[in-house]
């Protein structure tokens, strides 16, 4: 019997059906993504962001966090040109055809964690969260953490460096780096991944609904207090930490269809 052919998944959308002809350039503060700006304003010139059909982020992958976190709720889609050393949000950096090459880009929308942080004095902040969502002990005591999901009390007493959980994008970097799953952004999915976990001295951590709402109690607060910190803003002397995905607001990357976002994270999972 004859098997059945493959169904290949559909190609996703270009960006534009033209090549786009504003352009807003954006360079980290180093020589060598200074140079490069340079050159691209020479030969395709430069419109401000409010004026700009899109921003090409020239860095690494911290300016292109910066980059994305300049731009919430503006709805300016977002390039990048790798000018840094992993490059993981950035595509290569290669100057010819920029126009073309944007408009044939495949897009990628991201929503970010909503961080609301509760201190110890009553005071509350909130953030946003494009990577991950992560408590840290601040001193040399181990933090005392409770993780209540959707209302439910799923962990009494978690005895750990910290914890943290991070968006699909985002689960192949810090959340990696400290043994946690590696989620495709089509999942649904939010990794909670504890940080050097003493007791349960077993759990791996979860793999969470994009629906979930997430909160931690932090135990003993006044004799182990525990930082909040999402991506880069950070809340110290935190008590309570509520965590949500925030479907309200969504970020537009840009990225070569040969190397997109979904085939990086699925392909990440085979680096040896």
């Amino acid at each position: 019997m004859t098997p059945p052919a493959a169904i290949a998944p559909p190609a996703p959308a270009p960006f534009r059906a033209k090549p786009v002809r504003r352009i807003a350039f954006l360079a980290a503060a180093t020589r060598r993504a200074a140079t490069l700006r340079k050159k691209l304003v020479e030969r395709y010139g430069h419109a401000e962001p409010e004026r700009a059909e899109v921003a090409v982020a020239l860095g690494g992958d911290g300016f292109m966090l910066e980059t994305l976190h300049r731009f919430l709720g503006k709805a300016l889609p977002i390039y990048g040109m790798n000018c840094g050393s992993v490059g993981f949000l950035m595509n290569d950096e290669r100057t010819e055809d920029l126009p073309a090459r944007i408009a044939r880009a495949s897009v990628t929308e991201l929503h970010p964690l909503r961080m609301a942080a509760t201190r110890a004095d009553g005071s509350s902040e909130q953030a946003l969260a494009i990577n991950e969502v992560s408590l840290w002990r601040q001193t040399r005591q181990a933090a005392k953490i409770r993780i209540t999901i959707d209302g439910v009390q799923r962990l009494k007493e978690l005895i750990c460096d910290g914890v943290l959980i991070s968006t699909p994008a985002g689960s192949t970097a810090y959340n990696l780096s400290a043994h946690g799953p590696i989620v495709p952004l089509a999942s649904n999915l939010l990794p909670l991944t504890p940080l050097n976990a003493f007791r349960p001295r077993r759990w791996r951590g979860a793999l969470l609904p994009a629906s979930a709402q997430v909160v931690f109690e932090v135990l003993e607060a006044a004799k182990r207090p525990v930082a909040a910190v999402a991506d880069y803003t950070e809340v110290r002397d935190v008590v309570r930490v509520a965590v949500h995905e925030d479907r309200a607001v969504t970020l537009t990357l840009l990225f070569d269809p040969e190397h997109n976002l979904s085939e990086r994270i699925i392909g990440e999972q085979f680096v040896t």
